[in-house]
């Protein structure tokens, strides 16, 4: 008789867990690095606010979404290459859209200051 494999509720737990903790550090290192920039003004700050410093937790983030995401169809049923086939892409292509879309913002807090980023003004 074939009895089905063990879910990966531990690996749902561990990519959740080292998502969080990432996410933590993430906005630590944003708030530190936007809150230099906004007593100085200086561009060259802003600019290097997408380094090491940040990519790492955001890939931490990546990576735990990406193990929480594969975990999470596992328990559904899907087999390990599958569901690794499709939380692999999908999360590389979520993580460049928002990388991407984080350079737009910082470009425009870059520009404008904090009034180009009010999403609440009409013009």
């Amino acid at each position: 008789m074939y009895s089905f494999p063990e879910p990966p509720y531990l690996l749902l737990v561990v990519g959740l867990l080292a998502s969080l903790a990432s996410g933590t550090a993430f906005d630590a290192v944003l708030k530190q690095s936007v809150r230099e920039w906004s007593k100085n003004r200086s561009t060259r700050t802003l600019a290097n606010v997408r380094g090491m410093q940040l990519l790492v937790p955001f890939l931490g983030i990546a990576g735990g979404c990406c193990f929480f995401l594969s975990a999470g169809m596992e328990i559904f049923g899907l087999p390990t290459f599958l569901a690794y086939g499709i939380a692999v892409p999908l999360t590389i292509g979520i993580t460049w859209l928002v990388w991407w879309q984080l350079g737009k913002i910082l470009a425009e807090l870059e520009q404008g200051g904090s009034q180009a980023l009010d999403l609440d003004s009409p013009g």
